[in-house]
């Protein structure tokens, strides 16, 4: 862990590391995905004095890039929370582009 990290920080290296560890991955693969989720989630709550390329980004702690990489198309989820939103009837039978029409995107 980095210099000056915080108690949150060290458990929570050390539960993905050990959970990494359970699933079969070697130790140093282990340490390699905490330590890269760990700084990804320090960077994005502003704990690091600059946020590396890419942290504001909207991309998951699973490296998972969001919907329509590069553009600003909303997720589903996102879709789905602003039907929500709005109390939209017959929203959780809908699909991502059903939400999008319904919501008036398009």
């Amino acid at each position: 862990m980095p210099r000056g990290s915080s108690p949150k920080r060290e458990r929570q290296y050390e539960h993905i590391k050990d959970s990494a560890r359970e699933r079969g991955a070697s130790t140093g693969r282990a340490e390699e995905m905490a330590a890269r989720t760990v700084n990804k989630e320090r960077a994005r709550s502003g704990e690091t004095k600059s946020s590396g390329r890419g942290a504001g980004k909207d991309t998951s702690s699973g490296g998972g890039r969001r919907s329509g990489q590069g553009s600003q198309e909303a997720t589903y989820d996102q879709l789905y929370q602003e039907a929500r939103r709005r109390d939209l009837p017959g929203r959780s039978h809908m699909n991502k582009s059903e939400l999008r029409r319904a919501l008036g995107g398009g």
